[in-house]
């Protein structure tokens, strides 16, 4: 326990913001995929899979990019006053989001959304970093892993009860929490020693660039980024995708009913009015298995080298996450999840402390900010895979769409004739009940096979690592 009080103060405060940046951010980012995808008499925006694709993606990779200078900007302008100006925006942006329905303006109003990610991410990463030492920045990552993991389980389950009301409701849940941060950076937040920035705005952003060419020239440093690329494209496909596969694909009433004969008001409390589990429920798990188990894996990979970790802990996690989209049975997905999540925990907060371990102490913050690089172009393709892939390959809307060109149906034109429709005709024209559908296009379409796309960026990771590990670096860095 003494270890506990080499942390200061800023370090404590840094991850109560962050619990809560991420009770609002996934509250929201764990059913977007549903409310942009899910059919329109449900209060949803029925985009298609392609749409849902290219906006969380472009989006999201805008989070991961900017930080590169949003950081430099914050370095100038300070953190205090950086993360007051990332909270309005936050604010102003979940709003937007709950108002819009036209695709442009959604994508917009999450352009604003993303845009105080984006200030807000290096600022609070920096802060972890300069209130850790080399002995206490395993834990501290741990621990700072972890309060993101618990923001992550509690959002989400405050949007799934309050979209049985409206999905209203999600976006005002997020807006609030993000107005209880903007208090907490106000009257808590200490700004943390820096080197104040005192240069114009155009002589940063030159240096900006020039330093990212630099680090970028280190050609080690460039392909581990690229390699890491692979685990965030595989690893999101967790938010992406999943939630659709779940909502497509299983009959959650099976896992609702299980938990009723056990305990009925439990099965009231984490399910929905109409007896299943929403998908986002499901989803947590994920988040409830790091918050128990984060601070024990961080132990055991304590004394590991940095790379081994992650090596390891990416090829459990593609396991995991290529079981998760292999069978249709909802009870099979802990177990997929179990394991997808002890490789998460013990190699995405690895990445963060490589890179802070490798990097001069001059240019901690700007190797961390290059850190963002990966997960940017993760989130890009990430959003490919779950939008034009995934609808070539599972996208049951899409599937109806075949069985209705091979018999040669006419599909009813018209804002008024939603995905529910389309469904339900496909149900009458084939007389089945739409689980009788659900499961002949299982069989018929193979909409699992996607787990090997999947599965394969994961282990192809895994194989980079490991050629770079043993030919590249050798035996230049320990860590």
């Amino acid at each position: 326990m003494n270890i506990f009080k080499k942390f200061p103060k800023t370090f404590w405060v840094a991850n109560s913001i962050e619990l809560f940046e991420r009770w609002g951010w996934y509250g929201l980012f764990n059913v977007l995929a549903l409310y942009l995808t899910n059919s329109t008499d449900t209060g949803a925006l029925g985009f298609e899979q392609s749409q849902k694709g290219m906006l969380m993606g472009v989006i999201s990779s805008m989070v991961y990019f900017l930080p590169v200078f949003t950081g430099a900007i914050a370095d100038k302008v300070g953190y205090k006053k950086s993360l007051i100006v990332a909270f309005i925006l936050y604010f102003v942006g979940y709003i937007l989001m709950g108002k819009m329905t036209n695709y442009y303006s959604v994508f917009i109003a999450f352009g604003i959304v993303g845009l105080g990610a984006a200030i807000f991410k290096p600022i609070v990463s920096a802060t972890i970093s300069k209130t850790t030492t080399k002995k206490t920045s395993s834990l501290g990552f741990g621990i700072f892993y972890m309060m993101v993991n618990l923001g992550a389980l509690i959002g989400p389950v405050f949007a799934s009860k309050l979209r049985e009301f409206s999905w209203d409701y999600v976006f005002y849940s997020s807006a609030i929490v993000t107005g209880i941060n903007i208090l907490l950076v106000i009257f808590l937040f200490k700004e943390p020693e820096r080197e104040k920035n005192t240069e114009s705005f155009l002589v940063s952003v030159k240096k900006i660039l020039i330093n990212l060419f630099t680090v970028l020239k280190n050609w080690k440093f460039l392909l581990f980024l690229l390699l890491i690329v692979g685990f965030w494209t595989m690893y999101l496909q967790l938010f992406f995708t999943l939630p659709v596969f779940i909502v497509q694909w299983m009959d959650t009433s099976l896992l609702y009913d299980f938990i009723a004969n056990i305990s009925p008001n439990l099965a009231t409390k984490i399910g929905t009015p109409q007896g299943d589990i929403a998908p986002e429920m499901i989803l947590n798990i994920d988040a409830l298995y790091i918050v128990i188990f984060q601070l024990i894996i961080s132990t055991i990979v304590l004394k590991w080298k940095a790379l081994n970790a992650m090596i390891s802990g990416i090829f459990v996690a593609a396991i995991g996450l290529g079981l998760m989209f292999m069978f249709n049975n909802p009870f099979f997905i802990f177990l997929a999840m179990l394991v997808f999540s002890f490789g998460e925990m013990a190699s995405s907060p690895k990445i963060t402390e490589y890179i802070g371990l490798i990097a001069p102490k001059e240019k901690k913050a700007m190797y961390i900010g290059m850190s963002f690089l990966p997960l940017a172009a993760g989130n890009f393709l990430a959003g490919i895979l779950s939008g034009s892939v995934y609808a070539s390959m599972s996208d049951k809307i899409t599937m109806i769409k075949k069985e209705f060109t091979l018999n040669n149906w006419q599909i009813p034109e018209g804002e008024n004739f939603t995905k529910n429709d389309l469904t339900n005709l496909a149900c009458e024209k084939l007389g089945k009940t739409d689980i009788e559908l659900t499961q002949y296009l299982w069989e018929t379409y193979n909409p699992n096979s996607i787990w090997y796309v999947f599965t394969a960026i994961g282990m192809l990771t895994v194989v980079g690592m490991l050629i770079y590990n043993k030919f590249i670096l050798k035996k230049e860095i320990s860590v």
